[in-house]
């Protein structure tokens, strides 16, 4: 998925989709060497069943590089580093003059890196590789699903929940914010109908909730496990256009949760510190009364764009007037959640707790929480 002028060859990528390319390269080059690195892995596979034609331009008309031919160049070099495992890329478009257009800028193959080019539906891409790949041992798969509008084929996604491995999906969900309330057409509803997998009428009453949309579609991805009691982890980033608004959010599914932490992780070095690039305009410094609570002057909190302040008040929230916390246990607990990282932000976290928390060290691994300031 790139932009709305979907048809051009070579179309344009708004800074918001430029992020994306960022995050999801970021991401795989931490993510391959986890899993090269480990001994029961002995494939990697990478899918991007909607890839484009792999360049784009950019507001100012500079040549871009997509989400498929970044990616597929670091598996390319990472295959030098690690000869004994086999790394295979699907790159597919619908569209012949891109899928064309890629073959310009992709590595040669080697004698452990394959690059499979396709021209044909993404959903029938993924029905011919999902079932072979839940019955595959010792392969991991992560499978980029990225819809130009909110239109997602469960049925063909479902194997890849399935897997060992993880999805990127891409819920465009400004699509449905600002047409299913005027929605007519059979074609249009029916659509609607599939991606949120309920009756259009139950759909009409969101309108323009954009959580309402965003919950249903995690439950979904929650419903499509096979194996009911398997543990599996969602962390979900919006991606906002210049006018600040959400244009979609970027959702990752996996079922380990070294994979989880890793993403948020890159998910706010990507975003600078915090968990969007939304402009707040400063208002994150602004102080405000808590008149229902204890009555002390707070900062504003804005849940599309968490800064580091917002994970200290989080933490302290949890651990308040607690002595000798161990560091590890509040790790724990920045773990577990769907947006704030456990990884790469401790100096941080701690430096907050202790500036403007009131937080006190006790020894080198442990805070002493004594009250907010």
């Amino acid at each position: 998925m790139s932009s709305s002028n979907n048809n051009e060859v070579i179309s344009e990528a708004k800074p918001h989709t430029v992020k994306k390319f960022e995050l999801i390269e970021r991401y795989v080059e931490e993510w391959m060497h986890k899993l090269l690195n480990y001994d029961k892995c002995e494939k990697l596979i990478f899918i991007d069943c909607m890839c484009n034609s792999g360049e784009y331009h950019d507001v100012y008309g500079n040549s871009v590089m997509g989400t498929g031919i970044r990616v597929a160049d670091s598996l390319y070099n990472a295959s030098f580093q690690y000869p004994t495992k086999q790394i295979h890329v699907f790159l597919n478009d619908i569209d012949g003059r891109k899928t064309d257009h890629i073959k310009n800028f992709l590595p040669k193959d080697t004698d452990n890196f394959k690059v499979h080019i396709s021209t044909i539906d993404a959903n029938e891409l993924l029905r011919k590789l999902g079932p072979g790949l839940m019955r595959t041992k010792n392969t991991h798969t992560l499978l980029v699903y990225d819809p130009y509008k909110a239109d997602v084929d469960w049925e063909a996604v479902m194997p890849f929940f399935n897997t060992w491995g993880e999805v990127l999906l891409n819920h465009m969900v400004s699509d449905s914010i600002r047409a299913v309330a005027v929605a007519k057409k059979p074609e249009t509803i029916k659509r609607y109908e599939k991606t949120y997998q309920t009756d259009f009428t139950n759909l009409v009453p969101f309108g323009s909730n954009r959580k309402a949309y965003e919950e249903q579609i995690e439950s979904i991805m929650a419903s499509m496990r096979l194996r009911r009691t398997r543990e599996f982890y969602i962390a979900a980033y919006p991606f906002f256009n210049r006018a600040n608004s959400v244009v979609y959010n970027l959702i990752h599914y996996t079922n380990n949760p070294k994979g989880f932490s890793l993403f948020k992780k890159v998910a706010w070095q990507t975003f600078g510190g915090k968990s969007s690039a939304k402009n707040t305009h400063g208002s994150e410094n602004q102080l405000t009364l808590d008149l229902w609570g204890d009555g002390t002057p707070k900062t504003v909190v804005d849940e599309d764009c968490y800064y580091i302040k917002d994970i200290a008040d989080y933490i302290q929230s949890k651990f308040e007037r607690q002595d000798n916390v161990p560091l590890d246990k509040i790790w724990a607990v920045l773990e577990e959640h769907p947006v704030f990282p456990s990884e790469g932000f401790r100096l941080e976290i701690k430096n907050e707790l202790k500036n403007n928390h009131g937080a006190v060290a006790a020894g080198r691994t442990a805070l002493s929480f004594k009250g907010r300031r």
